[in-house]
This record gives structure tokens, sequence and C-alpha cells, in this order.
């Protein structure tokens, strides 16, 4: 496939703001449990802020990729039967259960608010906190399933599609989280940096295992099952016509071989061993420079990895107009 860079930029800073979220969420609900020290109100209303920052960039991005865009509202018509559907509705809801717990943060209201008086304090934003993070997960499923679903394209139609999704959202998103709290809330910073270092290892070998499976795929498609014809002994000769299409623009990469390999590589070693160095490097010597150079430089490697991700897919209809003798 062709990839769409408003779709790369949808996915992964998307992903990132919904790792961050759980990040949050995780850190205060174990300060409830009293196994690490409170956090400041003012702490969770910025994370809030920065995990509305990047949904938001997110959403902006996905604009560029519709040919209408003023009428990107109908894209949530038909969620009875369309995962992209789904995505439309629950990203807004992620969003606005965001916005309610940074304000409830921000107001430091209560279930005492409600009359309810033996709660203790934050007891409400980590209601609606938990509550987000079920929405957050069910926007990873959304997403990943959008791909997974497409039964024809083989290289996505696979549960590890939307198991890495989720993953590598969770361990850029926690990532970030380890660079806020090194700032912010430095109590936080061994919870969220090793969880970013599971996460990593976890998609690591989730990705890998992808990677091998699409390698070994059988493509059902043939070119006799392409043009109808079962003859055995079929060449191609040209693609019917001279000029372009968007079957010839659409449906395949454009790269050669040299470069399409170097991306794979690219985001093997940004996202893993470049970004797991920097990390535990820049928590031991309790350096913000140095994890944000590990956010940053993951960051560049998960664009890469969603690039690939996208171009591995081999479309059917590229066995007719993508292969000339």
């Amino acid at each position: 496939m062709n990839p769409a860079f408003s779709v790369i930029f949808l996915t992964t800073l998307i992903g990132v703001g919904q790792g961050l979220f759980v990040a949050m969420v995780t850190g205060q609900s174990i300060s409830a449990l009293g196994f690490l020290p409170e956090q400041s109100n003012q702490y969770y209303v910025f994370g809030s802020i920065v995990v509305i920052g990047f949904l938001i960039a997110g959403l902006v991005a996905s604009f560029f990729h519709l040919g209408h865009p003023e009428r990107a509202w109908r894209a949530a018509a038909m969620w009875r039967t369309s995962w992209l559907s789904r995505e439309v509705i629950v990203l807004p809801l992620l969003m606005g259960a965001v916005f309610v717990y940074g304000l409830i943060n921000y107001s430091e209201w209560n279930l005492s608010e409600l009359g309810i008086t033996n709660g203790f304090k934050g007891d409400l934003a980590l209601i609606v906190g938990i509550a987000g993070v079920v929405i957050t997960f069910a926007l990873f499923i959304c997403t990943g399933m959008i791909y997974a679903c497409i039964k024809f394209l083989q290289e996505w139609s696979h549960p590890l599609t939307v198991i890495n999704f989720t993953l590598f959202g969770l361990c850029s998103g926690f990532l970030l989280a380890t660079l806020i709290a090194q700032y912010r809330a430095p109590d936080f910073v061994s919870l969220f940096g090793g969880c970013s270092l599971v996460f990593l290892l976890l998609v690591l070998i989730t990705r890998l295992w992808s990677l091998y499976r699409n390698s070994k795929i059988r493509h059902k498609s043939t070119l006799q099952s392409a043009i109808g014809i079962r003859h055995n002994k079929i060449q191609q000769k040209s693609q019917g016509f001279m000029g372009g299409s968007v079957n010839t623009r659409d449906f395949f990469h454009h790269v050669g071989p040299i470069f399409f390999k170097s991306i794979k590589w690219i985001f093997l070693l940004l996202v893993f061993p470049v970004a797991m160095a920097l990390l535990i490097s820049g928590m031991m010597q309790q350096s913000v420079v140095l994890l944000a150079i590990a956010f940053g430089l993951q960051y560049v490697g998960l664009l890469a990895e969603r690039w690939f991700f996208f171009a591995q897919a081999n479309h059917p209809q590229n066995l007719y107009y993508q292969t000339i003798s």
C-alpha cells in the first residue's frame, strides 16, 4: 500500500496520548493505594493538557486524509458495521473523558461533592480516569481493527495488528510519562520507566513475530485469480494502459527494495535498542535531556514503523497493476 502520512501521524500521535493517559491514571491509582506518594493536582492537570494536545494533533492530521473535510461528521454514520466509524465516535469520547479528568483535578472535586463522605482524596478523578482508560483501550481496538478486519490484506489480517497498535501506544506513552515525571513528579519515574521498558520488550517480541509471519505468507491471490483465467502459464506484458491511475498510485509504496528494507532497520533500531539505552541512562542520571532525546528518537522510529506497516501490505490488485514482465 502507499502510506498516507496523515494516517501515520494520526495513529502515532493518538497512540502516545492514549499511553500517557493510561500512565497517569496508573500512577494516581497506585498513589491512592498508598504505594507511592501523592502528587499535586497540578501534575495531573498538566498531564491531561498534554494528552489532549496529542489527541487533537492526531485528529487534525486525519483531516488531511479527507477529500471533503466538511463531511467528516458522516464517518460516524456506519458505526454498526465499520471500525472506522467506531473510532470516529470513541476518539471524541476519550477527549471528553480526559478533559473532565483534568477539570476535576483542577477544581479538586471529590465524591463529597455528591454527598459521599467516606471517599479519599482524588476519588472522583480516579473514577473518571478509570472509565477513560476503558475508553482508551476501546480506541486501541477500534484503530487496530480498521486494518486487521481487511481479510484480503494478509499482512494486516491478524490479531497481532491490534496487539502491536496497543503496545506501541503504551510504550511511547509511558516513555513520555517518564519524561514528564522526571520534570514534575520524580516519585513516578521508576514506575513509568519500568513499565515503558516492559512494554518495549513485549512489543519487540510481537513485532518481530509479525515480521516473521509476514515474510512467510503465501498469498491466496495469484495472477490467474486477478484476471479470472485459470491457465497455468500466464505472462503479463503490460498493465493494459499507458497512463497512471488510482490503481497505480494508491496501492503501492513506489520505493526501491533498498529503501524499503532500510526503513525496517531504522524503526527496529530507534524504537527498541536506542530508546531503551537512552531511557535507562536518563533514569540512572535523572536527566530530562536524555529522556527527551529518547522520546524524540523513539517517535521518529514509530513514524518509520507505521510507514513500513502500511507499505508492507500487498494489495492483490498489485498482481496486475504493479507488475510488468
